[in-house]
């Protein structure tokens, strides 16, 4: 029996399943993840080489050093005009039918959302909401990109910033929280498009209570952080395009 024959089996013998999924599940629609070859992190542009990646997403750029941070952030993280890919739709029809009842993601492009997903909890927050930070008045989730100000600010004074978990912030508590429960909850958790490296997102696998572990990388996983019943190391969308409702 193939991996994909095992992956279905699995999924058709579950009936409360939960994804959880890095940046790999957003690749395919042409937004690099954070730590391959190709990856955000190693695409340096001239004006941000003497910075390390992690610091120009971090909450220390952000208010000691907005210019680089704003920059960085709307030369980088526009994802307005990406559209989802295969993986992203096939979580949605698995929703609709009721196989899937939630999706954990530490992306924060929007994705799943605009291929129809509900359940969606965004654990490093999204690029699809800002507000102020003084007064919490929020804007358009594309004021930052739109805005002609260098640095834009609210009319209270304050500085509009992405609705995205920073380093050196705490992750959103509510999306946590959820995230957890619904873990704790399935009897399938499918991982997939991350490597597990990043915590405290990582640790969300030992929640897990139910019968089966897929995970679904490119690259596989390091076999110490979680035990899998399967481990699928192929591309992703490859993988969704011969998965059945």
């Amino acid at each position: 029996m193939s991996n994909i024959e095992t992956l279905q089996n699995m999924i058709n013998e579950s009936n409360y399943i939960v994804f959880f999924g890095g940046a790999g599940v957003s690749t395919a629609s042409g937004i690099p993840d954070f730590r391959s070859k190709d990856g955000l992190y190693n695409q340096h542009d001239v004006q941000f080489e003497k910075y390390q990646p992690e610091y120009l997403l971090s909450r220390d750029c952000l208010f000691n050093n907005p210019k680089v941070f704003y920059e960085f952030y709307r030369q980088k993280m526009d994802t307005r005009d990406i559209e989802p890919n295969t993986t992203h739709y096939k979580l949605a029809d698995l929703e609709k039918v009721g196989k899937l009842k939630a999706i954990i993601t530490q992306n924060i492009d929007g994705l799943h959302q605009k291929a129809g997903s509900k359940e969606v909890y965004e654990i490093h927050g999204t690029t699809q909401k800002c507000y102020c930070h003084k007064c919490n008045k929020e804007y358009d989730y594309d004021y930052i990109f739109n805005c002609d100000d260098v640095i834009p600010k609210c009319e209270c004074g304050g500085r509009i910033r992405p609705d995205v978990t920073l380093y050196g912030e705490k992750l959103p508590k509510k999306a946590w929280d959820m995230a957890i429960k619904t873990i704790s909850k399935a009897d399938m958790l499918i991982v997939a498009g991350t490597s597990l490296t990043v915590y405290p997102a990582a640790s969300l696998v030992s929640e897990f209570r139910g019968k089966y572990i897929a995970v679904i990388n490119k690259g596989g996983v390091d076999k110490n952080k979680v035990f899998a019943d399967i481990v699928i190391d192929d591309d992703m969308t490859k993988v969704f395009e011969k998965i059945t409702c």
